[in-house]
């Protein structure tokens, strides 16, 4: 079985810059490789490197990218494709644009860390 998945944003009405859309965040654990994606509630991409990804229960994993990704923070959207049930570290993330769902750059994830967003 083949999982494709196209996670999208809401623009907001509000304007910021990267650094006001990247919440501060407190490490709670250690870094895992993969998560569920039957438990994945919603994907805030923060900016070109930072998406926050919210579970079921609330418990949030905060992935910043090695590098970044080309018109994530633009665009807050993006689609993965995998074989298995959870998304993964070693996966790849491919922009979608927000004009016709054409693809954007490709970048590769990083390991998930579980964090405690400021409020």
């Amino acid at each position: 079985m083949r999982y494709t998945v196209a996670l999208a944003l809401l623009a907001t009405t509000t304007i910021a810059t990267g650094r006001d859309r990247v919440p501060a965040a407190i490490a709670v654990g250690k870094p895992i490789s993969c998560i569920p994606i039957a438990r994945i509630r919603e994907s805030l991409v923060r900016d070109d490197r930072t998406i926050d990804f919210v579970m079921t229960g609330r418990k949030t994993y905060r992935v910043t990218l090695p590098s970044a990704c080309p018109g994530l923070g633009f665009e807050q959207r993006f689609s993965y494709a995998t074989s298995l049930s959870q998304l993964c570290s070693a996966d790849i993330i491919t922009v979608l644009s927000s004009t016709g769902l054409q693809r954007g750059a490709s970048c590769g994830l990083a390991p998930f860390q579980p964090v405690t967003l400021a409020r």
